[in-house]
């Protein structure tokens, strides 16, 4: 008798690469912050009409979402692949690397993007399922060739960066309202101080990949910086009106005011600098910006869904 066939045993390391470039093909760290935000709209939502919080609802929300933010991100990844190819902190991409091809990464996206809106309009409700899908064409289609044309591209894909509270909140309620527009204007705000600090970080790469970002057109920092300050200093009153709306209590409107001032004031220290982008100073406080708005969204919202009535 012939020897018995063995399985095909794949090396661990392969394995443990291929996870690894399927995890930034659909950003894991950002698509994770994007559940995480659509399910504090979820929490809210269920807690103002009376619905049962935990449950297979939030799980079809979640999973949707997820699904639909991860197949957009690797569509983005298609879209700018020559563009991350002259960029160091993109260069290591999958596409731009080498290991991955444009076409599996385009099949890849459309597929979970496509089968999340599916997902959420036979599992949640059709205005969830529209909206996602309208929000993944949007970031698309619009806010992604735009980065290469105009300063204002930050601005506009603020819209569809907004939309992941208001996408759990309808997943929950199937309707919009103040609520849902809260959480909007909320998230609008923040992603000014965050990317503008980010940009600031990374400003040469930009330059080099062609990315008209604000900080990349404008070398002394100063009008980023200003508006830095503007939209941080708005987003303190934007962020307190759950609790004037009756979604949170007290508590949840001390912790915004404090969480605000503070994060202004790490603005405030990087406009007050006014020095130029490139200088190391004024990357050592673009970065202390850009931590301290990673810490502000998280613990708002925890707080907003501790506090909830």
């Amino acid at each position: 008798m012939g020897a018995v066939p063995q399985p095909l045993a794949l090396p661990s390391g392969w394995v443990a690469a291929t996870l690894r470039d399927y995890s930034e093909l659909v950003k894991l760290r950002v698509t994770s912050l994007i559940v995480m935000t659509a399910g504090c709209g979820y929490y809210l939502a269920s807690r103002q009409s009376g619905f049962p919080v935990l449950g297979v609802g939030l799980v079809h929300a979640l999973l949707g979402i997820g699904l639909v933010s991860s197949g957009t991100a690797a569509l983005n990844e298609v879209i700018e692949r020559d563009t991350d190819r002259l960029m160091t902190r993109t260069a290591r991409r999958p596409m731009p690397a080498g290991r991955m091809s444009a076409l599996l990464g385009a099949v890849v996206g459309v597929a979970l993007a496509v089968a999340g809106s599916l997902y959420l309009t036979l599992l949640t409700n059709v205005l969830t399922g529209l909206l996602t899908l309208l929000t993944s064409v949007a970031y698309l289609a619009v806010y992604t060739p735009l980065k290469r044309v105009s300063v204002w591209c930050t601005f506009v894909g603020a819209f569809p960066g907004a939309m992941p509270g208001v996408l759990g909140w309808t997943a929950a309620s199937g309707k919009l309202g103040f609520g849902p527009a809260v959480l909007f204007a909320i998230l609008f705000l923040w992603q000014f101080p965050h990317f503008f600090s980010i940009a600031w970080l990374y400003r040469e790469d930009y330059a080099q990949g062609g990315i008209r970002t604000l900080p990349v057109v404008e070398p002394t920092g100063r009008a980023t910086a200003r508006r830095i300050l503007a939209y941080s200093l708005f987003l303190i009153p934007v962020s307190t009106l759950p609790a004037f709306m009756g979604m949170t209590g007290r508590l949840y409107l001390g912790s915004a005011v404090v969480l605000g001032v503070l994060l202004f004031c790490v603005g405030f220290r990087l406009a007050l600098l006014k020095r130029p982008i490139a200088s190391g100073i004024s990357k050592m406080r673009a970065r202390q910006l850009l931590q301290a708005t990673i810490v502000y969204l998280p613990v708002l919202f925890v707080i907003m869904m501790m506090n909830s009535k």
